[in-house]
């Protein structure tokens, strides 16, 4: 967790709508081609009609989400530390997070390219799925692999993006990351029949062309300011610091997934169908959740530039209008799904008794955009103000709420007690956050003149 050492003179600046908006709404926009993007890779692979497919493709993508959320700090760590440097008015320093964060993904990259056969492993021994389920899944995550270094990389590129405020331009990378992915899983997966490969290699072209344009993007913006020598980056203490500052944003993020990987394991308990089933409803909640991320990303970069620049008016002002527009989002978003969802899961599977099971459960799927708006709020502002360890143990409690309910709901309602369970654990965590939020604040802002 980032500590000030010494008192510093506030910077104050004016939080405002537009302010938010500039971040929140290109990021919300961005966001949507996410959930497109795995909308249509469930779509391609749904033509084929088969449930061990569609199932094969989630639990692939749930080992990526996995992966990933071991490094999610070199965008959410990246985002808070160089938001707290801008409203320092520390250029070096903007630059010196930027080119640390780049090496951890690096050989984070590499890393998850060397220990593929151990990830399959793993994956295959944990799901417990059918034959077919595992190796449309294996094939999946091999092919898409080779772009591990890449999506990483455009992890500490966004942060920095994010972490300066520049909204239009961080929409800009996603639209071109997910544009070439969806109409290169078409392409390849659909037109050619390549299927699940199509859409794996899909990804792989999205996320290395994107990667090369955002580091050209950010290299030129560099030769504008003042540049960190190698020492600078290199310097252990330094680095240090920001393995310790995001430790528990990692372990928070693996608990998360946790929590997801057991939600899917248990639906295969529940065959085929309802795994299928629960694979499109998760959809859903991918489209609430990155909607809500948009504004979420918005309060990560306000709070961390107000405290950097030791501000509190500017923080608290962050945290109200960011949450009122959560809100009325999440209000909208789960009124559409509710009204429009038999339509997006008729498109998303032509196999009719996935379609049928996948109605049932709808309204746990549409709720979960009201369940989630705190806890996304308040990953925000704790993310922009570098509250990792109070973020880890809220998981935590958040995490064994989600056991409890499971446990004590799935033996006597099925599938409606794994639906409960999700829709408890988001709760549990925003206001859990929530509750401790007034007492972070004056700890921080008690030497502020």
């Amino acid at each position: 967790m980032l500590q000030q050492v010494s008192p510093q003179p506030s910077r104050p600046f004016e939080v405002t709508n537009r302010m938010v908006m500039l971040i929140a709404v290109p990021m919300t926009l961005a966001a949507v081609t996410t959930p497109l993007l795995g909308l249509v890779d469930m779509g391609v692979v749904g033509q084929f009609g088969k449930a061990e497919l569609i199932g094969g493709l989630a639990i692939g993508a749930l080992v990526f989400d996995f992966l990933f959320s071991l490094f999610g700090f070199l965008r959410t760590g990246t985002t808070g530390l160089v938001a707290q440097a801008l409203g320092r008015g520390d250029e070096l320093e903007e630059q010196t997070i930027f080119w640390r964060s780049a090496i951890i993904a690096l050989i984070g990259g590499v890393a998850m390219i060397v220990t593929l056969p151990l990830i399959l492993s793993a994956a295959i021994g944990y799901m417990q799925a059918t034959e077919e389920t595992n190796q449309a899944m294996a094939t999946y995550v091999t092919i898409r692999m080779f772009a591990a270094p890449f999506s990483l990389m455009n992890y500490t590129i966004l942060g920095l993006i994010l972490g300066r405020g520049q909204g239009v331009l961080g929409l800009k990378l996603q639209v071109l990351l997910n544009g070439i992915n969806i109409i290169m899983s078409v392409l390849l997966g659909l037109k050619l029949g390549w299927g699940i490969e199509g859409v794996a290699w899909g990804t792989v072209c999205g996320e290395v062309v994107a990667c090369f344009v955002g580091l050209a993007i950010v290299l030129r913006g560099f030769k504008l300011r003042p540049r960190p020598d190698l020492s600078l980056i290199l310097d252990r203490q330094g680095l240090m610091r920001m393995f310790v500052v995001n430790r528990d944003l990692m372990i928070r993020s693996l608990l998360l997934l946790t929590a997801f990987a057991v939600f899917t394991r248990h639906g295969t308990e529940l065959g085929s169908v309802t795994l299928a089933a629960n694979s499109v409803l998760m959809n859903f909640f991918l489209i609430a959740g990155f909607f809500l991320d948009g504004m979420a990303t918005a309060a990560e970069q306000i709070i961390g530039r107000a405290v950097g620049a030791n501000y509190r008016p500017a923080f608290m002002r962050g945290v109200k209008l960011t949450f009122l527009w959560g809100l009325i989002m999440s209000a909208t978003i789960s009124l559409f799904l509710l009204l429009a969802g038999d339509i997006i899961i008729f498109t998303l599977s032509k196999a009719e008794d996935v379609y049928q099971e996948a109605l049932i459960y709808l309204p746990w799927a549409a709720c979960t955009a009201l369940t989630g708006l705190l806890a996304f709020h308040m990953d925000g502002v704790f993310i922009g103000a570098t509250w990792s360890r109070d973020m880890r143990n809220m998981m935590i409690v958040s995490l064994i709420m989600f056991f409890v309910t499971l446990y004590a709901t799935k033996p006597v309602i099925g599938n409606h007690g794994l639906w409960l369970a999700l829709n408890v654990f988001l709760s549990i965590r925003g206001f859990t956050m929530l509750a401790i939020l007034p007492r972070k604040i004056k700890a921080q802002f008690s030497h502020t003149h």
